[in-house]
């Protein structure tokens, strides 16, 4: 009997562990497969371990009970049954128990990943059941709880141990890239990076171009090396003439290596600021990273956004410049704003200015329609052709998307946050005559900086909402006190512990103006 209640034990085992490569994976993969990050977000996020701490307590009942306790019998049974409950309760503490935001992409990666982690947990299963002893078995439970409690160290001896084959991989994933690149002698490659505005950069400059070229984009967020390789690989064909790349970057070097891949023609920075600040450690860092793509261009001309200040600071000789400021090479400004989109004009270098229209929201949009009016300008497309492409631009998923819900409406602005773009978020949301909401959790990966600068978001709340929503205790803390500082109403803040209960309260308020509800920031699963 006790050999089948162990064997069931074992079962148990095994199926918590995938669960718990499950939930350990999903936040590695979401923690950029960094070991350093990934144990600040443990160490942030203690509850992430119950399950953990609770097979150290049953390895030490089952220590305890084979070392001072001769059990047999129906005792014995007992026991056996007692740890056949815990490992049950395992599977439940580490059963997946909600839709993920993000959920874990079962990438080659991922998969490599968790087949070297269960291979160490059939090792131990097997080595479990060849290690019983009188009674209880107890020495053979301690070593299944007890490989269970440092489960989330060996997902990282899993990765080291798997680290030759996946550089192997990765080289010859890069290399055939690059080969790629090289058999398209003619095709025009465009670099994009910034701290923010790149993805809508992106979706912008292709939309134009499209008026008269076959322009291939990278997809989603492939702004990596490996999502870049892999849009080389899967998308680039012999067609395409202008490839625009969009290059992120969270560590110092990054855009090099990008740009040492696809060695780009031309490239846009649209922004410098303190997005990804505690893994640059330094605003030198993320500036000499970012400048990185005006450093290594092949043949072409870098475009830089000037109303940034440490853009500005950083010119390079020989640029184009586009913004709103005096001076820039194209210059725009804002003629009108209306929930039907904005018109524009551009001045170029020549003199002349063209007016144009757009569906998009937002002065830092226009900003950026001038970066992309530049780049067209540089590869032939007339104004005629520029404004027909502006026209057919659509508002970039989750960023200050215009969503119409009937009883209120959403500007979604939740794919990412930083303090300028909160700021330019506020600034749409003060054009509107409504009920002005926001619904927030702030910013994070500010580094040092981060409460300050939450501060600072929640009194500029202050000036501009009729409500603020903030979501997460913890995360409200330093919004609140923004809010505060600025003598704005308690009644009219309210936490939330999640989106779905924000959403509720904005169902609930009572106003006689339409609801506008601002979206800022959704932060993923591992905060």
């Amino acid at each position: 009997m006790e050999i089948y209640i162990f064997l069931f034990c074992v079962v148990c085992y095994l199926a918590s562990a995938v669960f718990a490569f499950m939930r350990q994976a999903h936040m590695f993969q979401l923690n950029s497969y960094g070991a350093g990050t990934h144990v600040k977000w443990m160490l942030k996020n203690p509850g992430s371990l119950i399950g953990n701490l609770f097979a150290l307590l049953f390895c030490a009942c089952a220590f305890y009970g084979d070392a001072y306790a001769k059990i047999t019998g129906l005792a014995s049974y007992v026991l056996h049954g007692i740890f056949a409950l815990a490992f049950l309760a395992l599977i439940m503490l580490e059963k997946p128990k909600k839709k993920a935001k993000t959920p874990l992409v079962y990438t080659a990666r991922v998969k490599r990943l968790m087949v070297t982690y269960l291979v160490f947990a059939v090792i131990v299963a097997f080595l479990a059941y060849f290690l019983p002893v009188k009674g209880i078995w107890g020495y053979s439970y301690v070593l299944l709880f007890g490989w269970y409690f440092v489960s989330p160290i060996l997902l990282f001896v899993a990765n080291l141990v798997n680290a030759p084959a996946e550089a192997m991989v990765r080289s010859h994933y890069l290399n055939d890239a690059k080969k790629i690149l090289r058999s398209c002698p003619d095709l025009k490659i465009v670099g994009i990076t910034g701290s923010y505005g790149k993805t809508s950069m992106k979706f912008f400059l292709t939309t134009i171009l499209k008026e008269k070229y076959n322009v291939l984009m990278t997809p989603k967020n492939y702004n990596t090396p490996m999502g870049v390789t892999i849009t080389v690989r899967g998308y680039l064909r012999g067609f395409h003439e202008i490839f625009v790349c969009e290059m992120g970057a969270k560590k110092k070097g990054e855009i090099k290596e990008l740009c040492d891949i696809v060695h780009p023609h031309t490239g846009i920075v649209t922004s410098i600021g303190p997005q990804h600040l505690e893994s640059f450690k330094s605003m030198e860092n993320i500036i000499s990273t970012k400048m990185a793509l005006a450093d290594n261009l092949n043949g072409g001309k870098a475009f830089l956004n000037i109303d940034n200040e440490y853009i500005e600071k950083e010119k390079r000789e020989g640029a184009v410049t586009y913004g709103t400021k005096e001076g820039a090479d194209f210059k725009g400004r804002v003629i009108s704003v209306s929930k039907k989109g904005t018109r524009f004009a551009v001045a170029y270098p020549d003199g002349s200015e063209y007016e144009f229209e757009t569906r998009l929201l937002g002065e830092h949009n226009v900003v950026n329609l001038c970066g992309a009016v530049a780049m067209a300008d540089s590869f032939g497309l007339t104004p005629e052709e520029i404004g027909n492409g502006i026209s057919k631009i659509v508002g970039v998923p989750h960023r200050l998307e215009l969503i119409d819900k009937g009883s209120y409406t959403v500007i979604d602005d939740a794919y990412n946050s930083n303090p300028a773009g909160a700021k330019a978020a506020l600034d749409v949301l003060s054009g509107f005559e409504d009920y002005k909401i926001l619904v927030t959790p702030g910013m994070v990966e500010l580094g040092q900086q981060e409460e300050e600068l939450n501060c600072e978001f929640g009194r500029q709340a202050a000036d501009v909402c009729d409500f603020v929503i903030l979501v997460g205790e913890k995360r409200a803390v330093p919004l609140k006190k923004g809010l505060l500082d600025k003598n704005y109403p308690e009644e009219k803040i309210y936490v939330a512990k999640d989106i779905g209960d924000a959403m509720n309260k904005v169902n609930s308020l009572a106003t006689d103006k339409k609801k506008i509800v601002l979206l800022e920031n959704d932060l993923p699963d591992n905060y």
